[in-house]
């Protein structure tokens, strides 16, 4: 079996909690036994208040780790952890290394040096299981939180793209209390949500900003891993990273001192519907999540879950996770025009004439242009040029598109219907545009009931129903079957794609 490791160890100490600034150091011990020191740090805008924030510190400070299970001997969390604390990062460090080996290593991005991918014929599950054997040096008892939370209340993780803008129109509209939260990171990545967070900064007090210099970090820890190649850090890549895989739940760590001095209930991220054969996927004995473990509904109920046992109370999920992108896209633009006009979903975004803009040809933009054309809505209005429009086709035929296959199909179907021209590519898949569910991805109590009718009563405006992944396919199911949760007994249409 090849060997992948980098590090001898990597360890996270000397956390400290100040005013306005939470840090810590990552030290680094090199094979050849250099020690590498990188401090991450994180800024506030408002003063950080209570003994609980040093417990959302530390976590925060440690989940960067988590991606570099498969590449270290030792990882050492010099921190203040609970044992529950330590039981989440043991878990996420164990799925994270299952997920980077299949979705970063042996499927082949780019960034790896071919002497380091294994031959697929000797490929075991145990060789993707994290080799770093972690180390607590400091186990606490946790403290009692006794504030209630709001349950009206909502924190939405905001970055620019669609689902997020999505979720704060819809949820604000749905009589919630809603708090926009963008996450500066330090580098370009920064650009793609400036445009959105200088228009709530402006319009909406309840906006918060966090700045944290964590894409230096991994890029510094990147920059010393033996199995990169050199330019895996400066040779540009739109929609994917080198290595690392979790890091949406670090954001929503940077943001709990803040969200729980306000007692908000609600963690929110902009998670969509997925692709319906399942969450998880199997690589040679190897279960992993395709990438995307931490944008899944496994994921939302394992952290809420783990919030109630932790003494949080916090709940994680998704508003939009019914909805194909078309479909958001559809809501966005009709029914919140204002909000899609902030929309960058693009991680290769520039300024010109003092704008900031998409690139325009990236997998991301190719599948944004497209459902924007199929639902009938300008991509000028958001930034593309006529030269991007009119060449999509082109990329898509040449494969530059990452969208599941029954969307991208019937986006394609839409935009031929509306056309009148013959596409390559275009069927008809009548429940990508209808409220999905199914057992794997989408579950019915997915969105808490107490906000799930006042959705669901707007999103009917712009669907064609509501349907379930049934063993038999897809069937048509109405509003109080999906906002109870129970199928009722008894036939069901069946969704035919033709």
């Amino acid at each position: 079996m090849v060997d992948l490791n980098c590090f001898k160890s990597i360890t996270v100490s000397n956390l400290r909690v100040e005013k306005y600034r939470i840090t810590a150091d990552y030290i680094i011990e090199k094979l050849d036994g250099g020690t590498l020191r990188y401090r991450l740090i994180h800024k506030y805008e408002e003063k950080l208040e209570g003994e609980e924030t040093v417990e959302f510190a530390a976590l925060m400070a440690s989940v960067p780790a988590v991606n570099y299970g498969l590449f270290a001997d030792k990882i050492v969390f010099d921190l203040p952890l609970t044992v529950l604390d330590q039981q989440f990062l043991s878990d996420m460090i164990r799925i994270t290394a299952r997920d980077i080996f299949v979705n970063k290593i042996m499927k082949k991005t780019g960034f790896v040096r071919e002497e380091f991918v294994p031959d697929p014929e000797s490929v075991e599950p145990e060789d993707a299981e994290p080799r770093a054997e972690l180390v607590f040096t400091d186990t606490v008892d946790p403290r009692p939180l006794y504030a209630s939370l709001d349950e009206s209340k909502c924190a939405v993780m905001s970055s620019g793209g669609k689902e997020s803008l999505l979720s704060y129109g819809i949820l604000r509209e749905a009589g919630c209390e809603v708090y926009p939260c963008f996450f500066n990171e330090s580098g370009h990545h920064w650009l793609t949500a400036l445009t959105a967070y200088r228009y709530f900064r402006e319009h909406d007090p309840r906006t918060m900003r966090v700045w944290s210099n964590v894409d230096r970090l991994y890029k510094f820890i990147g920059s010393h891993m033996r199995i990169l190649k050199e330019n895996a850090y400066t040779k540009r890549r739109a929609d994917t990273y080198p290595i690392r895989l979790f890091f949406f739940e670090h954001y929503v760590f940077s943001f709990l001192p803040l969200i729980y001095k306000r007692r908000i209930a609600n963690i929110i991220l902009g998670n969509e519907y997925d692709d319906p054969s399942g969450t998880s996927y199997t690589y040679r004995g190897i279960r992993h999540y395709n990438g995307v473990y931490d944008q899944s509904q496994e994921f939302d109920k394992y952290m809420t879950n783990w919030f109630s046992k932790r003494g949080f109370g916090f709940k994680q999920w998704s508003v939009v996770r019914p909805l194909s992108g078309l479909i958001v896209e559809r809501v966005l633009s009709k029914r919140y025009p204002e909000l899609f006009r902030l929309q960058r979903s693009c991680h290769s975004v520039h300024v010109e004439n003092g704008r900031i803009v998409p690139c325009g040809t990236c997998s991301k933009c190719n599948g944004i242009i497209l459902f924007l054309l199929a639902n009938g809505v300008n991509p000028e209005l958001i930034g593309y040029k006529r030269a991007h429009i009119d060449t999509v086709l082109d990329r898509i035929r040449a494969g530059k598109i990452r969208l599941d296959k029954d969307e991208l199909e019937h986006s394609l179907y839409l935009l031929a219907q509306r056309t009148g021209k013959p596409i390559v590519g275009a069927k008809r898949h009548d429940h990508v545009e209808m409220l999905q569910f199914d057992d794997s991805n989408s579950h019915f109590d997915n969105i808490p009931v107490a906000f799930r009718e006042k959705v669901y009563r707007i999103y009917e405006e712009y669907v064609k129903g509501y349907a379930y992944l049934s063993p038999e396919g897809w069937i048509e199911i109405d509003r109080e079957e999906a906002v109870k949760g129970e199928i009722r007994k008894g036939p069901h249409h069946r969704i035919q794609d033709t």
